[in-house]
């Protein structure tokens, strides 16, 4: 699949600064690599359901770059989700971050509570469609899936997340801290580049 120029180029940007991932955040997402590898040799399908309160920011912008990621390194199917403790609307300053970072974004419904966003970065794929949704609402998977909290909220929350065959808790920043503020684009750019730096960084550990 080839990618956005623009997405390509965030891409091996965000590939040149793994050196900014501290070595305990490397160990925990190694572990991420490994359960994917672990179901490629099986002849599996890896799937991810990314997990934070609100499904609102840090859950989508993971499970979008962790889709892209795979694409970038030319992986097997890998399939990502995204879903909270709560629904409630994928926030626009999230999605703007995703603009900026080369990724096409398309709106439906735009005018409900809960708009469905597709997402591409790629003219050869099917959008990703975005939306706010428990993380045990339809499409996402009820087991045999990698569960991973992007927050510590949902991770005090759901100690335990039924169906889930692997876990782990990789925590990032609430950039919702910025809104309000006039600083919210280089924050909502920061989260989006860490949660991207670190999803390139386990995919290419497969």
């Amino acid at each position: 699949m080839i990618l956005y120029k623009d997405t390509l180029k965030h891409c091996q940007t965000l590939e040149k600064e793994f050196d900014q991932i501290p070595s305990e955040r490397k160990d925990i997402l190694r572990s991420l690599s490994d359960y994917i590898q672990g179901k490629i040799e099986q002849g599996e399908t890896p799937r991810i359901n990314v997990i934070c309160t609100h499904n609102s920011r840090r859950s989508h912008l993971g499970a979008i770059w962790m889709a892209a990621a795979a694409n970038y390194y030319k992986l097997p199917e890998v399939e990502t989700y995204s879903g909270g403790t709560a629904a409630t609307a994928f926030n626009r300053n999230a999605v703007s971050a995703l603009k900026r970072f080369g990724f096409d974004v398309s709106v439906s419904e735009e005018k409900t509570n809960n708009p469905r966003y597709h997402i591409s970065w790629s003219d050869e794929m099917v959008p990703y469609q975005a939306f706010s949704k428990k993380y045990d609402d339809a499409p996402n998977p009820v087991k045999g899936f990698a569960a991973v909290m992007v927050c510590t909220d949902a991770e005090e929350a759901c100690p335990n997340v039924a169906g889930a065959e692997f876990k782990l808790s990789i925590p990032f920043s609430d950039p919702k801290a910025s809104d309000g503020t006039g600083r919210e684009e280089q924050t909502y750019d920061d989260a989006c580049r860490q949660i991207g730096r670190e999803a390139l960084f386990a995919f290419s550990r497969v």
